[in-house]
């Protein structure tokens, strides 16, 4: 099965491609030549994946997944949520965005946080979203080099490291979007095995 990935992040399209089955062809964005950026307006996170492939399947006319991931805390009323990609800025830089959380919750005691995956995926014939999160805390400061976005700073409940400090196959085994993407995975099992 052939699969368009609406993103231009090379490490979600890694990680997605690690955690399907090896059947399922992927490209993402790059691959197939789509270099616009797609403005996320929606409210949500499942907004926001919606938007994304139903902009891409308008124009490629094949099936699509699309994700919106969003770091929330306890202490900030959810922040960063669905601007966690642009919290410091438009530019999406992910040192940036980690030093703006880290100074805003600097002045709080609770470090509870959460990471929520929604994948949306579209075909002629329908649309589904699948959810996934994962609850953690958020560091003092940044450890780790492995993973990106907020994963130096992201440490999962019942572990004292971060996801930059696992290796992926750990990461994949309990993380958010590996939530998300197994579920994806088993409803396209369910689907279109015997087509």
């Amino acid at each position: 099965m052939d699969l368009i990935f609406a993103t231009h992040n090379k490490n979600k399209l890694k990680e997605l491609r690690n955690i399907l089955d090896t059947d399922i062809n992927i490209k993402g964005l790059n691959e197939i030549g789509y270099f616009t950026e797609i403005e996320e307006t929606g409210a949500t996170l499942k907004e926001n994946a919606i938007i994304k492939a139903k902009q891409i399947f308008n124009k490629y006319n094949t099936p699509v997944i699309a994700d919106d991931t969003g770091l929330e805390t306890d202490a900030l009323n959810g922040e960063p949520g669905v601007l966690s990609a642009r919290y410091a800025g438009e530019d999406k830089n992910s040192t940036d965005n980690i030093n703006k959380l880290l100074k805003e919750l600097s002045k709080h005691n609770n470090r509870k946080a959460r990471f929520k995956t929604v994948i949306a995926f579209i075909t002629a014939e329908s649309e589904h979203t699948f959810e996934g999160s994962i609850e953690g805390s958020i560091a003092v400061k940044p450890t780790g080099d492995k993973g990106f976005g907020y994963d130096p700073v992201f440490i999962p409940q019942n572990y004292n490291i971060s996801f930059a400090e696992m290796d992926g196959k750990e990461k994949n085994k309990i993380s958010h979007r590996a939530e998300a993407v197994t579920k994806l995975a088993n409803f396209l099992s369910k689907e279109y095995k015997n087509k």
